[in-house]
């Protein structure tokens, strides 16, 4: 674990949530768990999700997630993008819109093609709007017309 890692707060999901993360993205696994009693629940956990470590917690039904925090996943492609967009939307997510989908667990992500951040890198303004306009209007974000908005522009 790093000096600093993100801890996310579960409801009663820690142990789903975990299992879901591992198998979804690569560089991925459980670290340590911890079970109240021997045989009971988890109750909070160590784990790495694409390289990052996380803390997790089952705290009850006062806790909640926002779109103040999310998780960016900085995808090669849009073959990766659609990867993993498909693999949340089919356990439950909800997509939103900008690339932004929020997971069964109440988690939000943001899935992001590097073409996307290399297109908004450029340096004339008017390209850069164009590729922006063209993803505000996106719920998945599309490589391919992010870049006919970029040469349009």
């Amino acid at each position: 674990m790093g000096k600093v890692t993100p801890f996310l707060m579960f409801n009663d999901q820690l142990e789903a949530a975990i299992a879901f993360y591992t198998a979804t993205f690569p560089d991925s696994e459980v670290r340590n768990v911890f079970r109240s009693g021997a045989d009971g629940p988890v109750q909070s956990a160590e784990f790495v999700v694409g390289g990052q470590p996380f803390m997790g917690f089952n705290g009850g039904p006062h806790f909640s997630f926002s779109e103040g925090f999310s998780l960016f996943v900085r995808c090669q492609d849009q073959a990766e993008v659609d990867r993993y967009w498909d693999k949340l939307v089919a356990a439950g997510a909800r997509p939103s819109r900008c690339g932004w989908i929020t997971d069964q667990f109440g988690l939000s992500w943001q899935i992001v093609p590097q073409r996307f951040i290399e297109l908004i890198g450029d340096e004339d303004p008017q390209k850069v709007q164009a590729v922006m306009a063209a993803m505000l209007q996106m719920v998945k974000l599309d490589v391919a017309a992010l870049e006919r908005a970029y040469e349009a522009a």
